[in-house]
This record gives C-alpha cells, sequence and structure tokens, in this order.
C-alpha cells in the first residue's frame, strides 16, 4: 500500500474535490471521525456539515501555514478490500499517525481501476497546537507496512511507480470513457514531471497516446487560445473526436499550461528542484510516500 500526504490551506478545495466525485458517482463517503452528524444520511448538507466539523480547530490555529490535510491510501490495483475493510485501514492508519482523535472524513475513490480512499482532516488540535509531523515519511512507511500484514494486502515493491501506474499506462479508446483516461493521464503528468514548454508538455503526453495541440481564434471579436487533447494509435494517428481542456479542468487549458510552465522555470532557476530530486532518490531507497 502507498499513502500520500498532501498538506493545504484550503479545507473547502479538499472537500469540494472529493464531494464531486461523490456527485459523480465515482466516489462514496464510508466514515467519518467527530463528523457533526451521520454524514452518509444526509446528502444534501454533506459540504456544509463536513466544513463545520473543523471550525473550531481552524479558528484556533495557531499560525499553522498549511493545517489541512488530504491523505490517499492506496492499495495494490490487485487487492480487494469491502467498504468496511476500507473504513477500517483508514481508521487504523489515521491512528498510527497520530491523527485519530481528529476530525476527518473518509471517501472511497472508485473513479480508476484502483479502489482506493481519501481522507479529508487537520493537523491542527481543538487548541491550536499542530500535531507533529516529525519523521512522517518513515512513520506512514512503518504504518503502510504494519498494514499490509493486518490486511493481508500486496506488498509494493516498487513505492512511486505503483502509485503512478494506473493513471500512466497509455491511452486506449477501446478502453472507452475517453475523457477519464486523458484527464488521468494529465494529472499524473502534472504531478510527476515538470516541463518548462509547451512542447515538452505536448512530447510526454504523445508517449501515452495523447495529442495536445494549441488552438487560436476570435470570439465576438475578441482573441482567445485553447488547448484540445485527442487520443491516438501507437502510430501517433487521431482515433478519436478532440475534447475541449474545459472538459476536463481549467488548469489543464492554455492559461493553465502558462501558469504551470512559468511556475517550473522559476523554481528551476531557483534551483528548488534539489530537494525534490534528493527526495525521489531517498524514496527509491526506503520506500515510503
Amino acid at each position: 500500500m502507498v499513502a500520500k500526504i498532501n498538506r493545504g490551506v484550503s479545507l473547502y478545495g479538499a472537500v469540494i474535490y472529493n464531494q464531486r466525485k461523490v456527485d459523480e458517482a465515482t466516489a462514496r463517503i464510508i466514515a467519518g471521525n467527530r463528523m457533526i452528524t451521520d454524514l452518509t444520511g444526509n446528502p444534501h448538507n454533506v459540504m456544509q456539515q463536513t466544513l463545520w466539523a473543523f471550525d473550531s480547530y481552524l479558528a484556533a490555529n495557531r499560525n499553522t501555514e498549511k493545517p489541512v490535510l488530504h491523505i490517499s491510501l492506496n492499495p495494490s490495483v490487485d487487492d480487494r478490500l469491502t467498504d468496511g475493510q476500507f473504513a477500517e485501514l483508514a481508521r487504523e492508519y489515521m491512528q498510527k499517525m497520530g491523527y485519530g482523535d481528529q476530525p476527518y472524513i473518509v471517501y472511497l475513490h472508485e473513479d480508476i481501476d484502483r479502489r482506493h480512499v481519501h481522507i479529508v482532516s487537520t493537523c491542527v488540535k481543538e487548541n491550536g497546537e499542530k500535531i507533529s509531523d516529525a519523521y512522517e515519511w518513515n512513520r506512514s512507511m512503518k504504518a503502510c507496512r504494519e498494514l499490509e500484514n493486518r490486511f493481508g494486502l500486496k506488498p509494493v515493491a516498487d513505492k512511486r511507480n505503483e502509485l503512478l501506474e494506473p493513471y500512466l499506462k497509455k491511452a486506449d479508446y477501446r478502453d472507452g470513457d475517453v475523457k477519464r483516461q486523458v484527464g488521468n493521464i494529465l494529472k499524473s503528468v502534472f504531478t510527476a514531471y515538470r516541463f518548462q514548454t509547451f512542447g515538452e508538455f505536448s512530447a510526454m503526453l504523445s508517449c501515452f497516446n495523447i495529442e495536445a495541440k494549441q488552438v487560436r481564434g476570435e470570439f465576438e471579436g475578441s482573441p482567445y487560445n485553447g488547448i484540445v487533447y485527442t487520443l491516438t494509435d501507437d502510430a501517433g494517428r487521431p482515433v478519436c473526436t478532440p475534447i475541449k481542456s474545459s472538459l476536463i479542468g481549467k488548469r489543464f487549458g492554455y492559461e493553465g499550461i502558462e501558469k504551470r510552465i512559468a511556475v517550473n522555470v522559476r523554481d528551476f532557476r531557483n534551483r528548488k528542484w534539489q530537494p525534490k530530486i534528493h527526495d525521489a532518490v531517498t524514496l527509491a531507497m526506503h520506500g515510503c510516500r
């Protein structure tokens, strides 16, 4: 199993990401801790009730810059767990990581072949103090190994490749749901690679049978720029109708790509990639995410 811990500033952003999956019927709420009500029984009020559950914790925050936790637990694609087992897996992981008494909500995602869970919580206690994240990678690795044994999960030899594999296999028109395939690959390319030009971005996508094209035109007298994505065969020939970036996500449109390129260029010039390279080496040697 691979655990991925993200920290952020926007509780609303983390919750709405998962709630949209629920609304699209590709995710379900399967558990919660210290929530105001039984979230699974109040679908129309889930968003507001979830946000309320964290109010006192975030209001008491004493200068923690990123108090919101968004954790994903990813068993192997070959593992088969029931909803109850996934809920227990999440509960035990949070307990082992020191977040067992915090409010949190657990979503089971089924939008890709690998069923996995997302957990939204906070690292700030009710008194405003931050829960220590010292040696977090090592503790998470230890927790994952213990939970693999506890639930009979398949050990993961290559943690990074195992986490990305479901997303980064080549797109195939015969598999259907073209928009989802393209969206999954785009998300992973954004996460795994640091392209500095549109050409680099396009070249990477071509490795996964996706062609990215910039389109320019004029609408009501105003010029516009956009991007469309098309599935191809292994020879690079288009095999479907182009998909507008707006149907996949704003960050994959022209402005989003340009913004990401600018960030990557700036980080490269400021030598910010060196720690990431060090982390990647550590990950390969010790396995923890």
